[in-house]
């Protein structure tokens, strides 16, 4: 088959799309054909190295989490699924996602793909998705709070504005100005231009007792401690990333580093997805043999939502 691969650690400009041998499916896996995968930014750490103390890879590298297809072959221990099922999928460390053919494991990380919803929003949808609702999980805003979504605008904050905003709580989205309208549409009450203010001043200026909760999707270390001075005594600070334990003030701070997926996660937001009470943003969408210029631009670009790669 053909996959985007990188050979070692290399600079993102040295993946390539070549042959690599088809996956078999084991006892507990299924073969999907995929039509459509998505990009995250552990993908560049990976290919580049920058996660490797955490999250070592095995080489050649297929590139890619975030996939949708068809199952095509099932292990012997599979009963839900059956080949020409289609499927939308966190694919892990099992097998890269930029390819045409890839594998998953039932359970709380492959769904369904319900009628309604095609694979290309479908592929956007595993990993930030399923990230944007363990953020929520683990700060539990209400309806009498407000949020500062810090990253509004890339793949996991447009779940996270979504979904602060469907529990009715006042939400703050970082934004330029041309996002403003779409933020708003996501359910953003106000939002800060970070490019032109400092987030953190421009948020005490609209809540000068401070914010209840700011789920930060940009910054890590030591740049999260400011972040949290948005933060009320008390409030929660929450990050996919890593920070200090202590923030220097009275701040929870929470990290989730990787996600967990509950059952029925993922068949519950591609689900709202298909009926359109989820909206999936696609930002860029390239074939498959442009593949190589997706991650180029996936790093260098300002792109909102999520970049996707169409597979034939």
């Amino acid at each position: 088959m053909k996959a985007l691969v990188a050979p070692d650690y290399v600079p993102l400009d040295q993946v390539t799309v070549t042959d690599h041998p088809t996956p078999t499916p084991g006892p507990d896996q299924v073969l999907i054909k995929v039509e459509a995968a998505s990009l995250n930014p552990l993908d560049l750490m990976l290919i580049t190295g920058g996660a490797k103390e955490n999250f070592p890879a095995e080489h050649p590298l297929v590139v890619g989490m975030d996939a949708a297809g068809t199952v095509v072959e099932v292990g012997e221990n599979v009963t839900l699924y059956s080949a020409g099922d289609p499927v939308l999928a966190f694919t892990g460390g099992s097998a890269g996602a930029v390819a045409e053919y890839t594998m998953a494991s039932p359970g709380p990380m492959l769904a369904r793909r319900p009628g309604g919803l095609d694979s290309l929003h479908a592929a956007a949808i595993p990993e930030s998705g399923l990230t944007a609702v363990n953020l929520l999980r683990a700060v539990r805003p209400t309806a009498d709070e407000s949020v500062l979504v810090v990253g509004a605008t890339g793949g996991i904050g447009i779940f996270a504005v979504q979904f602060a905003h469907a529990v009715g709580a006042r939400v703050i989205a970082t934004s330029t100005d041309e996002d403003v309208e779409y933020l708003r549409g996501l359910g953003a009450d106000d939002t800060v231009d970070y490019k032109r203010t400092d987030v953190v001043e421009e948020v005490l200026r609209l809540a000068p007792d401070g914010l209840d909760v700011v789920i930060d999707l940009v910054n890590s270390g030591e740049g999260l401690a400011s972040t949290a001075r948005a933060v009320r005594p008390g409030g929660r600070l929450v990050s996919p990333l890593y920070g200090p334990a202590d923030l220097g003030r009275d701040v929870e701070s929470v990290y989730i580093g990787s996600f967990q997926a509950q059952p029925g996660e993922l068949d519950d937001l591609a689900a709202r997805a298909a009926d359109g009470r989820l909206r999936v943003e696609i930002g860029a969408r390239y074939p498959f043999a442009n593949a190589p210029q997706a991650v180029k631009d996936f790093a260098t670009k300002h792109i909102r939502g999520k970049v996707v790669v169409t597979i034939p």
